[in-house]
């Protein structure tokens, strides 16, 4: 099985011989983006950089999407949703909510946390879980300050 890398070069590849510039754009940016990360830290492209490198621009996306709603911006908004829509095929499907509620519950028992100060150990505890790939720690922190005194 081609990793997540290889797929995504592939699909450049085939973007690029049907002419879709959106996709050509937005895959390539993608592309240059992980390069840049993997030179940044300088070690080998992987799973988890890739994921992570994708993870973040879609974030961006979302970020930016936010600020051309702000202004009004129904065109950037429209490229934006088309941008993010076609990065989250290269995304691990995210934890469904109640499986989610029971991990943060189990690290919480695990790590004995009692407060909002001891929020740390609880997100280390699942960076450390099998499913940590999946999990999505920007709505982790939400869910576990919510939980926390």
């Amino acid at each position: 099985m081609a990793t997540t890398y290889e797929t995504l070069r592939a699909d450049i590849i085939t973007a690029m011989k049907a002419r879709d510039s959106a996709t050509t754009t937005a895959l390539r940016t993608a592309d240059a983006a992980i390069k840049r990360a993997a030179m940044d830290a300088n070690k080998d492209i992987d799973e988890a950089l890739v994921i992570a490198t994708m993870r973040k621009a879609v974030k961006n996306l979302i970020d930016a999407r936010a600020e051309f709603e702000k202004g009004g911006r129904a065109d950037l908004v429209a490229a934006n949703n088309a941008e993010i829509a076609i990065l989250e095929k290269y995304l691990p499907k995210a934890l469904d909510p109640a499986k989610l509620d029971a991990l943060i519950g189990a690290a919480i028992a695990e790590t004995g946390a009692a407060s909002k100060k001891e929020m740390g150990k609880v997100i280390g505890a699942l960076k450390q879980h099998p499913d940590a790939a999946l999990i999505d720690f920007g709505v982790v922190s939400k869910l576990v300050q919510a939980r926390l005194p």
